[in-house]
């Protein structure tokens, strides 16, 4: 595993629990007015993880994660991420790329862990700072 991959996957981790809080909080609230399951245990928390995701690549290509890991998500091209882009990465991301995973480990990595499937299919590269 290249050594951006590892700063990726401890990013990730480091978004994923600070979007866990936020989701408890809002659960905390939304208990009372949803009372569907299914809603708190897979509606909820995607939605959370995604807007704190979105909302902080749109700003300044950086989620917390990234900042602390000193990465930084890019246009491939240089050009600034579009909204289009970023929801493409996300629902790629959370759908389809593990299934390349499971397939072929050893492909899923390109260029020196800069580049996986679903920065691929959204034309975004992550660069250390």
């Amino acid at each position: 595993m290249e050594s951006i991959t590892k700063k990726r996957a401890l990013a990730f981790l480091m978004d994923t629990a600070i979007s866990t809080a936020v989701t408890l909080g809002v659960e905390y609230f939304l208990r009372k007015k949803v009372k569907s399951e299914v809603v708190h245990a897979l509606v909820t928390p995607t939605a959370m993880l995604w807007a704190l995701e979105y909302a902080q690549l749109r700003k300044n290509g950086q989620t917390i994660g990234y900042k602390a890991m000193g990465l930084v998500l890019e246009h491939e091209e240089g050009h600034t991420l579009s909204d289009r882009q970023i929801i493409k990465r996300m629902a790629y991301r959370d759908t389809i790329s593990s299934f390349h995973y499971l397939k072929n480990r050893q492909a899923f990595e390109q260029q020196q862990g800069q580049c996986l499937p679903h920065d691929s299919f959204a034309g975004t590269v992550v660069k250390e700072k």
